[in-house]
Formats: C-alpha cells, sequence, structure tokens
C-alpha cells in the first residue's frame, strides 16, 4: 500500500486506520484524526473511503496505520 489514501478495496475489517469523522470541520486546525479499527466499509469518495470504526465512529480513511 502506498502513501497514499487507501481505496475502499484495499481496506478489509480490522485494519487499523486513521479518520477524519463525518461531522468535523476539515478546514479547522483543531480537527484531530481519530484511529480505529475497521468495522464496516461503504465504499469510496472524494474525500477517501467512507468507514464505520467498530467504536461507531464514522468517518474518511486518511491512512492505514502500519502495524508495530
Amino acid at each position: 500500500m502506498s502513501d497514499e489514501r487507501p481505496t475502499a478495496e484495499e481496506l478489509r475489517q480490522g485494519m487499523t486506520v486513521e479518520i477524519v469523522q463525518d461531522d468535523a470541520d476539515p478546514q479547522s486546525e483543531d480537527t484531530e484524526p481519530i484511529i480505529g479499527e475497521v468495522g464496516t466499509i461503504y465504499g469510496d469518495e472524494p474525500e477517501g473511503p467512507h468507514v464505520k470504526l467498530k467504536s461507531g465512529v464514522v468517518g474518511h480513511v486518511q491512512s492505514v496505520v502500519p502495524d508495530e
């Protein structure tokens, strides 16, 4: 996987990703990305793949968190 945003096809349930929550203001410098495990993958959108984390948070994937 590259450093660019992944596609929905590249994601799998249980992967750890960094997302921007749907109701967050993308222009705000205070917007903190959320890290969690993918629960549901809805599909690709211009802002990045749309997913629901296992924690229930919904947003767009910015990157996949590498396994440590």
